[in-house]
């Protein structure tokens, strides 16, 4: 791999067992079902990965698995009472948990931006697009309201909006999805950042604009080098724009290696589990074009009820006793290519049982 832009180490992000807000990118708050006050459910443990100067890393997983946690704790912005409780976030050489407030404002928007899914919901509908854009040049590059309005135009023509120098007037509500989600990637991109953190950008977006969103991302990368975290649900989208995978399942990383090795022979039941859902899957092995779709049964366990050994045991078709009694460690099944499963055997899984069609 290129040299190391961005290095997570051992991530483990906590919430209060007993909380009953909103569980950030996910379903819903949990709550534990036994009194548990003052323990912790573990929303990402001990998550590691690392992306490379130019790279495009994408984290992959069903919703909550914990995706939009991982890139909140990057940025420190997980919301109370949740907190990271274990790790390392090293970051052009800093652990960014050692920065104070003040330094941390100084990385968010200069040297990281985040693209939220929601782009009706990252803009303020009150303030014009330009002036939000604006907000962030003169936060960062110390601009005269003139000049960060003359940069604004030219920032929005680049991420291809159209007539930048009207649209720079116009409010949230005056533009469509596809428009808000370019405004969203010009206010992310008006500091110039080292590193890109994309959260679904292209979930609300339709097949079209998805595909434009894609060529942007792709074109704005070669132009300035920057590299990019993007996370997503869509392997689709993931083979359009990634070099490397890290395949995330309640709260670890299950599979990850590069793009053309995890999807040509992915090694993790989970993985191959996705793969057998998507329409037209001749991609993944043992798949034939043309079968109904595989679900993977049940659904991802919530951070208070993770269930012993390999959290993806009770939904695997692989699955034997031992899964559910020993956590198995990440081992190589290739060049950059790792999987955690117990039941590899000379990096290999074994067949695929047909007469169970993906149901354990």
């Amino acid at each position: 791999m290129t040299d190391v832009l961005l290095n997570v180490e051992n991530l483990t992000t906590s919430f209060p067992r007993d909380w009953t807000g909103t569980e950030v990118g996910s379903r819903s708050g949990w709550s534990g079902l036994a009194p548990s006050r003052g323990l912790l459910a573990r929303a990402v443990d001990g998550l590691s990965f690392q992306v490379g100067e130019g790279e495009t890393l994408a984290l992959v997983g069903e919703s909550g698995c914990g995706k939009t946690v991982t890139a909140l704790s990057i940025l420190r912005l997980v919301p109370p009472p949740g907190r990271v409780t274990a790790g390392r976030i090293v970051f052009e050489g800093r652990n960014l948990l050692d920065l104070d407030e003040r330094e941390m404002r100084r990385v968010r928007g200069a040297r990281i931006a985040m693209v939220f899914q929601d782009p009706g919901g990252a803009l303020n509908p009150v303030l014009r697009v330009g002036a939000q854009i604006a907000e962030v040049l003169r936060a960062h590059r110390s601009l005269s309201r003139r000049e960060a309005r003359r940069r604004a135009v030219e920032i929005l023509e680049r991420v291809a909006v159209p007539s930048p120098e009207v649209r720079v007037d116009a409010y949230p509500h005056q533009l469509s999805t596809g428009m808000k989600q370019r405004a969203v990637l010009a206010a992310a991109l008006a500091g110039e950042p080292r590193l890109l953190v994309a959260d679904e950008p292209t979930t609300a977006l339709d097949v079209t604009v998805q595909a434009q969103v894609i060529d942007l991302l792709r074109n704005i990368q070669r132009q300035t080098g920057m590299s990019i975290l993007f996370i997503t649900h869509d392997l689709g989208v993931v083979a359009e724009i990634a070099d490397r995978v890290v395949v995330m399942y309640a709260g670890r990383a299950v599979e990850e290696g590069p793009v053309s090795a995890v999807f040509e022979r992915p090694r993790h039941p989970y993985t191959v589990g996705l793969f057998r859902s998507l329409p037209g899957r001749q991609v993944s092995p043992g798949a034939v074009k043309g079968v109904p779709l595989e679900a993977i049964p049940g659904s991802v366990p919530q951070p208070d009820a993770f269930p012993p050994g390999c959290r993806f045991h009770p939904r695997c078709a692989l699955a034997e006793p031992a899964c559910g009694e020993k956590v198995p460690e990440p081992v190589s099944v290739g060049e950059d290519h790792r999987s955690a499963c117990l039941r590899l055997k000379d990096g290999e899984l074994p067949p695929w049982p047909a007469s169970k069609r993906g149901r354990p």
